[in-house]
């Protein structure tokens, strides 16, 4: 993570991953939509098996004040990750002093890295409990942005009102109480290291 003298981050270098079916790609899409409605300069490269659903996938984010030289990155500032497999792969390619950002249910065997953040969210259960299993990858973009404030829930907002089709806007309300719980869950555990 690249900060300015007044801790405003103008880089940020992000991997979102999991299983197929879990969000993963529209996570990471939504945030580089937001990125554009903040004028920001971004990337989004998503990578999947052929099998999608069910299969690994994964997308690289990068946002930031200036041109971004490549999309194509080996080491992360940050990781938001939803299955073990992912949690394998990447959480060793996370940059010194980056951040873990995992989904706790999914995850029986986290990182045990002690020069990274490393923050486990209940977003499945959470989802469950808010009655729409597929809002779980806005709970943990919501607590990602608690601990990254790349872009504002705002943005986010606007950047899914434009991407999704009219018919649903409906769902606009229940994913902005998503990312408001991702928010309070990323508060109350921020700076606990796994």
């Amino acid at each position: 993570m690249n900060q300015d003298k007044n801790g405003r981050i103008v880089l940020e270098e992000l991997i979102v991953a999991g299983f197929g079916g879990q969000g993963v790609l529209s996570l990471g899409m939504t945030l580089a939509y937001a990125g554009m409605v903040e004028n920001r300069e971004i990337t989004w490269m998503p990578s999947y098996g052929p099998e999608m659903r069910g299969g690994t996938a994964n997308c690289i984010v990068i946002l930031g004040d200036n041109k971004i030289s490549s999309p194509i990155l080996s080491t992360f500032d940050s990781a938001i990750v939803l299955n073990q497999p992912s949690m394998d792969k990447f959480a060793p390619r996370i940059k010194p002093g980056g951040l873990l950002l995992y989904e706790s249910g999914n995850i029986f065997k986290p990182s045990t890295r002690t020069d990274i953040d490393i923050i486990g969210v209940p977003a499945t259960t959470e989802a469950l409990l808010m009655k729409n299993a597929k809002i779980m990858n806005m709970i943990m973009l919501g607590a990602y942005l608690q601990l990254r404030p790349v872009v504002s829930n705002d943005s986010i907002i606007e950047a899914l009102s434009k991407v999704l089709p009219e018919k649903y806007h409906h769902l606009l309300p229940i994913n902005r109480q998503a990312l408001e719980k991702g928010e309070a869950i990323a508060r109350e555990t921020k700076g606990q290291l796994v």
